[in-house]
């Protein structure tokens, strides 16, 4: 490890992994640290198609195409009765080969970005935690204060400070940046089933998104390889971790809850105990300085229930690696040269925004909208796809999102 790099980033995610390599890919000398020894357990298993385009310019589909990861062609809905949805299928809507994508372990995942970060020519190393980030006189960042695998403490210097540090959002909660999404105050507890029943043929890769009898919580049902399924529970976070059950009698509960669950666990042992993350919503109120910027968690969370997280994370490390390269190019790396994806990011993914506030209103139905409103399946399938970064994007969801707050309004009128 060098005294001084051009670019050091925090966190070994794949929001982090991304920039990292993109960087130094573009010839910037780069430290890329990660607190925990990699490979790591981590939520959020589930892609966006969409996803492909980075993964892409990285130089991994073919690594992910060989891999066990599950391929995932579709979503479905399955109501507070146990109704299903149709399944929204990708390639029916795209028939390109990036439609389809998978359904992955996080371990095994972000350390093939990890590795491919030091392929492209980043320094990369894990047991690493950062301990501080240093800020000059003006405010700018350069540099930051680790302690090494080995407990040593050291300080490397930086002109630019890439934040990916996930929700410890190390600079945002240096500067006091960070704002909770108050209506979004959600928990969520899960665990992992060996032989619980899939749906055949394309939709054995299926995330299925399932409400419980009360639409007090939701569960996800996420296929990953050797016939294990992630499956989670999401609530209000007082309902699910303040009401005197602890956390393993409220997922039982939650699950005898769950119509669309019941026939697939008859058989399925859970395999280790559950986990639990909460209060995870929330954003930040500025997103690059002078010689730092957020990315991936860092930068914001908004909710599981689309799996936006893993996507997200990879087109801001993307966009923040190519403004972090125009920066050196321009000899110019202050706050509005690396933050000036930022606006445009937050302009596509406020749709997502909206349609996760959709869900949680009990007025809303998917199957509702989608019958009375048949136009709209291919927008939101392009929502479930991740396609919201495009020039007039803005127009299109923006009729479909009157259409759905006309249709909360109506229903809570009725």
């Amino acid at each position: 490890m060098r005294d001084a790099y051009d670019v050091v980033v925090i966190g070994g995610g794949p929001a982090g992994c991304t920039a990292a390599g993109l960087v130094a890919e573009a010839g910037r000398s780069t430290l890329l640290v990660e607190r925990e020894s990699i490979p790591r357990f981590h939520v959020g298993e589930s892609l966006m198609p969409e996803c492909y385009w980075p993964l892409q310019r990285l130089g991994l589909i073919e690594r992910m195409k060989a891999s066990q990861f599950v391929p995932k062609k579709s979503v479905q809905f399955v109501t507070a009765s146990g109704k299903q949805s149709d399944p929204f299928y990708f390639t029916e809507h795209d028939p390109r080969e990036s439609s389809t994508t998978w359904q992955v372990e996080r371990a095994d995942f972000d350390k093939m970005l990890f590795d491919r970060a030091a392929e492209l020519g980043a320094d990369c190393y894990d047991q690493t935690r950062v301990l501080d980030i240093l800020f000059d006189d003006d405010h700018a960042a350069r540099g930051v204060k680790l302690r090494t695998p080995g407990g040593a403490t050291r300080t490397v210097s930086a002109k630019v400070v890439v934040d990916g540090s996930g929700q410890q959002s190390l600079i945002a909660n240096k500067l006091g940046l960070r704002e909770e999404i108050s209506h979004l105050k959600k928990s969520a507890i899960w665990g992992y089933y060996k032989n619980a029943v899939r749906d055949e043929g394309d939709n054995a890769g299926a995330t299925i998104i399932m409400h419980t009898d009360k639409k007090e919580s939701w569960f996800w049902f996420i296929p990953l390889s050797n016939d294990i399924t992630s499956i989670g529970c999401v609530g209000d976070n007082d309902y699910m971790l303040k009401t005197g059950m602890d956390t393993e009698a409220r997922y039982q509960l939650e699950l005898e809850r769950c119509p669309g669950l019941q026939t697939r666990l008859v058989h399925a042992e859970r395999v280790g105990k559950v986990h639990v993350a909460k209060e995870y919503s929330y954003w930040t109120k500025q997103h690059a300085g002078d010689g730092w910027v957020l990315i991936g968690d860092a930068f914001g969370f908004i909710d599981p229930i689309y799996s936006s997280g893993v996507y997200f994370a990879l087109v801001m490390g993307e966009k923040a690696a190519d403004a972090i390269n125009e920066g050196f190019d321009t000899g110019n790396l202050s706050a509005p040269q690396l933050s000036k994806w930022c606006e445009d990011f937050k302009g596509g993914s406020r749709w997502i925004r909206k349609l996760v506030e959709a869900f949680y209103t009990n007025e809303f139905s998917f199957g509702g909208f989608m019958r009375d409103h048949p136009q709209f399946r291919g927008n939101l399938t392009d929502l479930l796809i991740g396609r919201i970064f495009y020039d007039g994007a803005g127009d299109i969801f923006g009729e479909m999102d009157s259409a759905v707050q006309a249709a909360v309004e109506k229903k809570a009128i009725a």
